[in-house]
């Protein structure tokens, strides 16, 4: 095993994370070890900081009905040091689930826990990782099809019935954990990448940067107080939504959500920034992206309709997104070009998006976003 380190920002300075690399062999002692369950097949799966593996299990007698197959995630040693978030994010998803939404249960340890501490092969004893057995969602990331008003408007309805459901019933005794503070990928903190951008040079991406968090200085951040503030998701991107057929038809393929993935951003926010966030990740993709934040606000909008100041901060907060992730991207090539390509390739959509995105201006991307959600008001989803 060996070490990788990254830098995820956590406010004020830059926080290593050291990111889990436990072999095959390790990784199938360690679901018999903590889970009692004999591993038949295993193979690694992409993460950021953590380190996921899919795993088959064999004869599995306590595993509810028809699962067999698994996601055993370890999280990154420094994430794995804040065990009542974790719990709370775990204990949000089992929520969701049993309200019927298409989210991972974990599968509890021998000791019946949600999670495990468990050692590492990297450096000393001490190191301990937290380890959990998710159950594995079918399904494909909407990333890897085209996505259609159809899927657009039920990824925006989902936004709004997942954080309401969060917001008016979920319980438990850590969720104050979900004030996270500077947490760098909250939506409300996009003022803090004054410190990073200088990762971009001087060029024309870094004047528009500039302008986005200046006029969210402005105009975003004294509104906050004015918006309904919820527990959000916060990272419901192309990736972390899955999808399969609800009907066949060539010509106009129907969509369902069959899962929703990676609770690890979860934070108190508001509900504004859920769809800002979703219409951002959605617009990546697209072929067409300034239509896309209409049909996702109109069906984000049939749970939740925004306030006028919400609808008035939304241009910027997809903006204040694009920012967010395009500067954390240009940050971590800086310090890790062995990821570079990987990482510019979204990075090279996103700058088109949000460069458009100005150039036609707020006034106008507004018009289309609005008179698009209020055509669903007057005919319903399109066909």
């Amino acid at each position: 095993m060996c070490e990788i380190r990254g830098t995820m920002s956590s406010g004020n300075d830059c926080q290593t994370f050291t990111k889990p690399a436990f072999g095959e062999k390790e990784a199938t002692e360690l679901v018999d070890r903590v889970f009692g369950l004999k591993v038949s097949w295993i193979r690694p799966l992409p993460s950021y900081a953590d380190q996921n593996f899919h795993v088959r299990i064999s004869g599995n007698e306590g595993a509810p009905e028809g699962a067999d197959e698994y996601v055993l995630k370890i999280t990154n040693l420094e994430d794995s040091r804040k065990p009542d978030l974790i719990e709370t994010q775990t204990q949000a998803m089992m929520f969701l689930s049993a309200e019927g939404f298409p989210s991972a249960v974990p599968y509890l340890t021998k000791d019946g826990n949600v999670m495990s501490l468990v050692s590492g092969g990297t450096g000393s004893g001490n190191t301990k990782y937290m380890v959990r057995l998710l159950t594995y969602l079918p399904g494909t990331p909407v990333a890897k099809i085209a996505t259609n008003t159809q899927i657009l408007y039920e990824i925006g309805k989902l936004a709004a019935s997942l954080d309401k459901a969060l917001t008016e019933k979920f319980q438990h005794p850590s969720v104050k954990s979900l004030h996270r503070g500077q947490f760098i990928w909250n939506l409300a903190n996009v003022p803090l990448l004054d410190q990073y951008i200088y990762v971009l040079g001087q060029n024309k991406y870094r004047e528009v940067v500039e302008q986005v968090i200046q006029q969210f200085k402005g105009k975003v951040i004294p509104k906050l107080t004015s918006f309904r503030a919820c527990i959000n998701h916060g990272d419901l991107n192309d990736h972390n939504i899955l999808v399969d057929f609800s009907s066949t038809s060539l010509e106009t393929p129907q969509y369902r959500v069959s899962g929703i993935l990676d609770f690890n951003d979860m934070s108190y926010g508001y509900y504004v920034f859920e769809v800002a966030i979703t219409i951002m990740y959605m617009m990546i993709e697209s072929t067409d992206p300034l239509s896309v934040g209409g049909h996702v606000l109109a069906g984000f909008e049939s749970i939740l309709p925004l306030t006028e100041e919400e609808r008035a901060a939304l241009f910027l907060l997809v903006c204040g997104r694009f920012s967010q992730s395009l500067v954390i991207a240009a940050h971590t090539a800086l310090q890790y070009p062995e990821n570079k390509e990987y990482l510019m390739i979204t990075a090279k959509t996103g700058w088109k998006h949000l460069m458009k995105m100005f150039e036609v201006g707020q006034e106008a991307v507004e018009k289309l976003w609005f008179e698009t959600a209020k055509a669903y008001m007057n005919h319903g989803p399109a066909e």
